[in-house]
């Protein structure tokens, strides 16, 4: 029996792009998890203390001018019944499997852009403005009943992924926009500089000095003038991509691997802050071995409670064993030491860069590990593989090394960066 013919939508659409953006995600997933904050203003913070930063807000709570970033003690001045809710990052990755679940049986995802976004390519009969408008009803249907009510997102539609990204701004808790070619530049005139992405803080500084104000001014340059102003490539991307192009997506390569933690109040002393960066740098050494990388350097930072930054790096022949790593930790933190003066650490970072392939079979040209020392570096690697395995089966920090279980379980869980979706098996590491 034949088949009935296709109905395949002909039109010449622009449309191309369907960006999913969740609203206050963090403060969303909490108040999905517990009915009694619904309707309430909720900031989700790293550590309980008044003296961190919100580091997502409700919408009841954004309404008393909190957002990411306020610090807690100005919060309560202006908002006394601000509910602090410390990070679920577990819960918060799990919404986010659900989510891209959920939104695969709508419509593919091309592009997992952040913890909270999704970006989906719209094929040439998905690419009218009716059937565009029907997927995204779905999918806001679909999250509504099975990721739940309170999870909301908004959606943009557009010719390429950036606009549709700045179409979501344009309607938030809970919008739906779409944005055609014919549309620009007069739909995105209202919005600031820094609702651009690709333009951060700094940025917005050097477009100001250029004379470059708002959107409006923006237009007006050429492509030639925007790269110049932005100093590279990014501002010709730009600028077609404001004017409804399609680029191709560039290749990115995996260049570091870090982690960073903001400390409580009780765990600022150098003594302490060093377990901290320490359980880091193991955090890095697993996550080097599961996504097979090596790394040939190590930089470790810290801020002062003073504002004062120090920081440090060491080389070595390429490595991912804890041992190893751990090591050259103790040598930077040594040669940073005195210029700590006794100050307490409000932050430390460790990070793991000149990243090579754990499995490229490319063989070391220059400085290759004598044999004694390659014997070492193998005996330490077996050590480093034992420990990862005892502690994804019996819990994290199991074994650590330079410090007892005790000392690690305040600080060690995994957190989420909005550009970094970490994978479950990190928050065994």
């Amino acid at each position: 029996m034949p088949q009935p013919p296709i109905n395949i939508d002909k039109t010449n659409s622009d449309l191309r792009w369907i960006y999913v953006d969740f609203n206050s995600y963090f403060a969303s997933v909490e108040q999905q998890l517990n009915p009694k904050l619904r309707g309430k203003p909720v900031a989700v913070v790293p550590v309980e203390t008044d003296a961190t930063c919100a580091i997502a807000a409700s919408y009841e709570a954004k309404a008393f001018g909190i957002k990411t970033g306020t610090p807690i003690y100005e919060v309560k001045k202006i908002c006394p019944g601000l509910i602090c809710i410390l990070a679920q990052h577990e819960k918060y990755i799990e919404f986010h499997n659900r989510i891209k679940e959920e939104v695969e049986k709508h419509i593919p995802v091309s592009a997992v852009c952040s913890i909270d976004e999704v970006a989906c390519k719209l094929m040439d009969n998905e690419s009218s403005e009716e059937v565009a408008t029907k997927i995204a009803l779905s999918i806001k249907k679909g999250l509504a009943k099975n990721v739940g009510e309170f999870v909301k997102c908004s959606i943009g539609i557009a010719p390429n992924k950036y606009l549709a990204k700045l179409a979501t701004e344009l309607q938030k808790p809970d919008g739906l926009v779409i944005l055609h070619k014919h549309d620009l530049p007069d739909k995105l005139l209202k919005l600031k500089l820094r609702d651009f992405p690709g333009i951060g803080y700094s940025m917005e500084k050097r477009l100001i000095k250029a004379g470059v104000k708002n959107f409006a001014d923006i237009w007006a340059m050429s492509a030639k003038q925007m790269r110049k102003v932005w100093g590279s490539i990014w501002g010709d991307r730009m600028w077609y991509l404001l004017r409804g192009i399609d680029l191709p997506e560039e290749v990115t390569k995996k260049r570091s691997i870090g982690h960073s933690h903001v400390m409580s109040p009780e765990l600022r002393s150098p003594d302490k802050a060093k377990f901290v960066a320490r359980r880091l740098t193991l955090k890095v050494a697993s996550r080097l071995k599961r996504l097979g990388y090596y790394a040939s350097a190590l930089h470790f930072s810290t801020r002062l409670e003073s504002g004062q930054r120090l920081e440090g790096s060491m080389k070595c022949i390429k490595a991912q064993d804890s041992i190893t790593l751990t090591q050259m930790l103790n040598e930077i933190w040594k040669a940073l030491k005195p210029q700590m003066k006794g100050q307490k650490l409000k932050k430390v970072s460790v990070t793991a860069y000149e990243l090579s392939e754990a499995n490229s079979g490319q063989p070391e040209l220059f400085d290759p590990l004598p044999a004694e020392l390659s014997k070492k570096r193998k005996k330490q690697e077996s050590i480093s593989n034992a420990i990862d395995r005892i502690n994804h089966k019996y819990g994290r920090d199991s074994i650590l090394l330079g410090m007892l279980p005790t000392q690690g379980r305040s600080f060690t869980g995994t957190k989420i960066a909005f550009t970094r979706i970490p994978d479950m098996e990190e928050f065994l590491e």
